[in-house]
C-alpha cells in the first residue's frame, strides 16, 4: 500500500471516529436532558452484564485514543503503528456492538463474545508491540486484555 492510500484510509477512519464521538456526545446530552426532566427509569437488578459492558466500553475509548495517536504518528511520517491502527480499526466497532449486546442481554451475546474475544486478543497482540514506546498502545492493549477476559466469562 502506498503512503498516500494509507493516509487517505486513515483520514476516513479519523472522520468516522469524530462522527461517532459527536453522535455519542449528542446522545449523552439527550439522556441528561431526559433525566433532568424527571423521566428517569429504574429497573430491578441493574445491567446483567455490567462487567462486560464496562470492559467493552473501556476498550472502545482506549481504541479511539490509540487510533488518534497512530494518526498523529502517520502525519509525522512514522508508519510503524500501521498494523496496530488496522487492528484497532477492527476492534472499535466490534466492541461497540458487544457493549450493546451486553446492555440488552442479547440471546446472541455468548456467541458474539467468542468472536469479540478473538478480536480483542489480536488487537492486544498488535498494541503490545508498541507499548514501551507509546502509552496509548499500552492502554489499548490493557483494555483489550480486560475485555477478552470478560468475554471469556460470558462465552464459556
Amino acid at each position: 500500500m502506498e503512503r498516500r492510500e494509507l493516509l487517505l484510509g486513515l483520514g476516513a477512519i479519523a472522520a468516522t471516529v469524530v462522527a461517532e464521538q459527536a453522535v455519542a456526545d449528542d446522545d449523552h446530552g439527550m439522556a441528561m436532558d431526559h433525566a433532568m426532566a424527571g423521566h428517569e427509569h429504574h429497573h430491578m437488578g441493574g445491567v446483567i452484564n455490567a462487567a462486560l459492558l464496562g470492559a467493552a466500553s473501556d476498550c472502545v475509548k482506549a481504541g479511539r485514543v490509540c487510533t488518534d495517536h497512530c494518526l498523529q504518528l502517520f502525519a509525522s511520517g512514522d508508519n510503524s503503528t500501521a498494523a496496530c491502527a488496522r487492528s484497532v480499526n477492527e476492534l472499535v466497532p466490534v466492541c461497540e456492538a458487544l457493549a450493546q449486546l451486553a446492555a440488552s442481554n442479547s440471546k446472541y451475546l455468548a456467541r458474539y463474545a467468542r468472536v469479540a474475544m478473538d478480536i480483542c486478543k489480536g488487537c492486544e497482540d498488535e498494541c503490545r508491540k508498541h507499548e514501551k514506546e507509546h502509552s496509548a498502545c499500552k492502554n489499548c492493549a490493557d483494555a483489550c486484555a480486560a475485555c477478552a477476559k470478560e468475554c471469556e466469562k460470558v462465552a464459556a
